[in-house]
C-alpha cells in the first residue's frame, strides 16, 4: 500500500512540473493589457489576395480575420523594435517582423491598408 502511495505522489509531483507551464499561458492570456496610443505599427495588415486580415489595435491587442472568419484569433501583440510576437487567447504563439513597411508572418506578407 506504501509503494502505491509514493508512485502516486511520484506521479503526480511530475504532472505538478507541467503545470507551470499552463499557468504562464493563463497569465500571459489574463496578463494587464498595455496601451500604446501611438504604436507605429498599428492598423489593418491584409495579404494581397485580401483573405488574411491583421487588425492590430492600439491598446496591444490584435483582431485576426481569415475569409469569411471575421474573428478567426485574436490575442495579444508586442512588438519591439520590427518584430512582433503574438499570443492568442487560446495560448497557440506566433512571431513576424516589419520589413521595409511589409508585415511577414508565418510565410505570408501582409501590407498596411489605410
Amino acid at each position: 500500500m506504501k509503494r502505491a502511495v509514493v508512485l502516486t505522489a511520484a506521479l503526480l509531483a511530475s504532472g505538478a512540473e507541467a503545470l507551470p507551464d499552463r499557468k504562464a499561458l493563463a497569465q500571459t492570456a489574463n496578463r494587464p493589457e498595455v496601451t500604446q496610443a501611438d504604436h507605429p505599427y498599428a492598423g489593418l495588415w491584409v495579404t494581397e489576395d485580401g483573405h488574411v486580415r491583421h487588425e492590430l489595435l492600439p491598446n496591444n491587442r490584435y483582431v485576426e480575420a481569415r475569409g469569411n472568419r471575421e474573428k478567426a484569433y485574436q490575442g495579444r501583440y508586442e512588438v519591439t523594435g520590427d518584430h512582433i510576437d503574438y499570443w492568442d487567447d487560446t495560448g497557440f504563439t506566433a512571431d513576424g517582423d516589419f520589413i521595409d513597411g511589409v508585415l511577414h508572418h508565418g510565410g505570408m506578407i501582409l501590407h498596411r491598408r489605410r
